[in-house]
């Protein structure tokens, strides 16, 4: 069994062919799928699919380039949807985009961390070039408390154990598979597997050999593939022990 613990399948470039994609992730041997919030305006979506579909569990939050939909009817609204989610997220900090201000962003993410940290939920951390920023944050409002995921961790081996040591675990993504891939490798060889999960971030992080396709559930295998490789294990025991590592952190029942 795999668990696809970042997966966007009510994106456009899914949501279509819900069907297949779901059919083939089962075939695939990925029983356990979930879908994370990007704004406001997704989640009725996102809670709509969790309810009609098995192993489809509903993550709510607002994406840091989404930061200035954060007003307070949203996060007033996040905070009532939280009793019904496994996880608030994704939210963070991109430093990559000019737009919304970082002021905006942080002010953003403050807020979503307290409204998790007081309905006592994990979070899906989106960071790109903001670590720094970012494991501050979250020593200020004691993520700690709640712990959560590094979506498609993009960061070195030191900054890895600083967030494990904040009890968040190390999401890999496809771009493990890449060719070019350095830092996602030495991460997934350094980090022990008891800290680490998997994702596909789909339709996004598309692993080889399919990077010429939108990413779905399915391809979650190729990289566990490739994860096993780079452990020294077999694919078995990597979707093992993901799977529990998954299952504790969202607190979910074992299968």
């Amino acid at each position: 069994m795999l668990t696809d613990t970042h997966c966007h399948l009510d994106d456009p470039t899914l949501r279509p062919r819900l069907g297949e994609v779901l059919a083939a992730a089962r075939q695939a041997g990925v029983e356990r799928i979930i879908i994370p919030g990007v704004t406001p305006g997704g989640w009725d979506g996102i809670a709509a699919l969790a309810v009609e579909h098995d192993g489809i569990f509903p993550a709510f939050g607002i994406h840091p380039m989404a930061a200035d939909q954060a007003d307070d009817d949203a996060l007033a609204r996040l905070a009532g949807l939280a009793g019904t989610a496994v996880a608030l997220g994704e939210i963070g900090l991109d430093h990559l985009v000019p737009h919304p201000p970082r002021a905006v962003q942080e002010a953003a993410f403050r807020e979503q961390l307290r409204i998790a940290v007081t309905a006592g939920l994990p979070v899906l951390i989106h960071c790109r070039r903001a670590f720094e920023s970012l494991l501050r944050i979250l020593r200020e409002e004691g993520v700690s408390r709640v712990g959560g995921v590094m979506h498609a961790f993009s960061g070195s081996v030191e900054i890895a154990r600083e967030c494990i040591g904040l009890g968040l675990l190390i999401s890999v993504a496809g771009t493990v598979t890449y060719r070019n891939a350095v830092r996602p490798v030495a991460v997934a060889r350094e980090i022990p597997l008891e800290h680490l999960l998997l994702e596909t971030d789909a339709p996004d992080m598309t692993p080889e050999p399919f990077r010429s396709a939108p990413n779905e559930p399915a391809f979650l295998t190729v990289t566990a593939r490739r994860l096993a490789e780079l452990k020294g294990v077999t694919p078995d025991q990597v979707a093992r022990v993901t799977s529990a590592n998954a299952a504790r952190i969202f607190r979910l029942s074992s299968l």
